[in-house]
């Protein structure tokens, strides 16, 4: 938790209010001076306010991709509600009696609006706004999933590791933003109801939001790479995290560039900015085997004869898209079935196989994810592969999954094979004996003009890269996803102490 994080929160919620307010305060006006787009604008701000967060943040990203702007923009969307609503209430409730003088002074309709109604109703219209700020500070932690920054990558990574102070820091420091602003913004309401007007305050507001930005703009702005800046994002799991900070490490050691790791990002996203005309980042670690299913939309049939995922994949992707896998790092994350040690116990459970006759007395539990239709490498045609009917299958959040084993909601799950809170789960991974799924080696993922970009001031670049090439087993990653998911260490730290302990540094 550091400031930078709490007011990289602020800059998210703020600029969407501001563009909120720049199209709602219009909107709440058409609706009140124009009876016939009244119900087409009321309607339409309803509408966006019953689609679920991630779905938006999704459908926006399709556009804007991953980053601030998408989230700044879905959580626009969401604020225009109260904002529209209350700016045409408050419209709508001013004394009739003000409005015929108004009229009877000669004033046009614009101008007694703008000018004498608005002021009149600003005390409801900021009500409005008050409402939209105290809901975006809430609905900004969806940020993370996007690469946003702010304070739900904490909260997140406290989910998921099970950490009850990293999740009430989190939610604590929401807390006290929202309980202030709203504790601001209502003694602003009061006084301006106090008043019978706002005309004042409502530019004294205006300039305390302008100013507010102004202060918070460096926290919001993510500086393009520049001839010595090496652009990574950081992940939304600690493995990632690690290798890309090992990145830091390294590469800042041996040359004269800077290693700039931004927000926090999933692998498909991260992937997304790496792709395309206009890239946002440099490189990232990823998989061959995510490379061939979720990247490249292929199965492990689509593989020649004699050809390894690994061969194939780095061919298909430099084709595709200009990028290249260097040497493998040496762990396999490959996909694997695990069981509670006691259930595994219980029934005498050592390889995959060994669940076949009591597959009907086990639930199955794991990630929405892994029960999608999307690829072969999910639950349908694991399953179907391996002749396994459970008893009932569950679907939770991937934060909460491994919580869920440890609690018993259900018996068998899969994993990852590098995934330090199997050893904090008591889970067992068992043998994938018939060979189900693939592998998952890690390697950096790079886009091939990277190298050229710095050619001048690091031309080493690639030969630094690769001297991680075959350095971490699984029993290292293992240990190091551990020591930050379980023992709370700092994964600088981790990947420092690492790098130091092969000599690399």
């Amino acid at each position: 938790m550091t400031w930078a994080l709490v007011c990289e929160h602020l800059f998210i919620v703020l600029a969407s209010c501001i563009l909120s307010i720049a199209a709602g305060l219009p909107l709440g006006i058409l609706a009140y001076t124009c009876p016939k787009a009244r119900a087409v604008v009321l309607r339409t701000v309803d509408l966006l306010q019953t689609i679920p967060s991630l779905a938006l943040l999704g459908i926006i990203m399709v556009f804007l991709g991953a980053g601030k702007a998408t989230v700044i923009t879905g959580i626009t969307l969401y604020s225009l509600l109260p904002i529209v609503r209350n700016t045409c209430l408050g419209l709508q409730e001013v004394d009739p009696g003000v409005k015929e003088a108004a009229r009877g002074m000669g004033m046009s309709k614009p101008y007694r609006t703008l000018m004498v109604e608005f002021p009149l109703a600003f005390p409801t219209v900021f009500t409005g706004v008050r409402i939209a700020v105290v809901n975006a500070i809430g609905t900004a932690v969806f940020a993370a999933f996007v690469g946003g920054g702010g304070l739900g990558g904490i909260i997140n990574q406290g989910i998921r590791v099970q950490d009850l102070e990293l999740i009430l820091s989190g939610t604590g420091v929401l807390m006290v933003i929202a309980v202030l602003l709203d504790l601001l913004m209502g003694w602003v309401e009061r006084t301006m109801r106090s008043r019978r007007g706002g005309g004042r305050a409502m530019w004294i507001s205006a300039g305390a939001v302008v100013l507010a930005f102004i202060l918070l703009l460096p926290y919001g702005i993510n500086r393009g790479g520049g001839e010595e800046e090496l652009l990574l994002y950081d992940g939304d799991y600690s493995e990632t995290q690690i290798m890309h900070h090992m990145v830091k490490f390294l590469v800042e050691d041996r040359t004269n560039l800077t290693v700039a790791i931004r927000d926090q990002m999933s692998q498909v996203n991260n992937f997304k900015s790496l792709i395309g005309e206009s890239p946002t980042c440099d490189m990232m670690i990823s998989y061959d085997g995510t490379v061939l299913t979720t990247f490249l939309q292929l199965d492990t049939a689509d593989v020649p004869d004699g050809t390894s995922i690994y061969d194939y994949a780095n061919q298909t992707a430099g084709e595709r898209y200009g990028l290249r896998l260097l040497k493998q790092l040496g762990f396999d994350n490959t996909y694997a079935i695990a069981v509670p040690q006691n259930i595994a116990d219980h029934y005498g459970l050592e390889t995959v196989s060994d669940l076949i006759p009591v597959a009907d007395q086990l639930v199955f539990g794991a990630e929405h994810e892994f029960f999608t239709q999307e690829g072969s490498m999910k639950y349908g045609p694991f399953t179907q592969f391996y002749g396994l009917t459970f008893k009932d299958q569950l679907s939770v959040d991937v934060s909460l999954k491994y919580a869920a084993a440890e609690k018993g909601s259900f018996d068998v799950t899969e994993v990852y094979a590098t995934d330090g809170l199997n050893r904090k789960a008591g889970l067992k991974v068992l043998e994938d004996d018939l060979n189900f799924f693939p592998d998952y080696n890690g390697a950096f993922l790079v886009r091939e003009d990277t190298f050229q970009k710095f050619a001048q001031t690091a031309p080493n670049l690639e030969e630094i890269l690769n001297l991680l090439a075959g350095q971490i087993a699984n029993e290292d990653m293992v240990e190091m996803t551990y020591q930050v998911d379980v023992m709370g260490r700092p994964v600088d730290e981790v990947a420092h102490e690492f790098l130091q302990t092969r000599g690399l540094l």
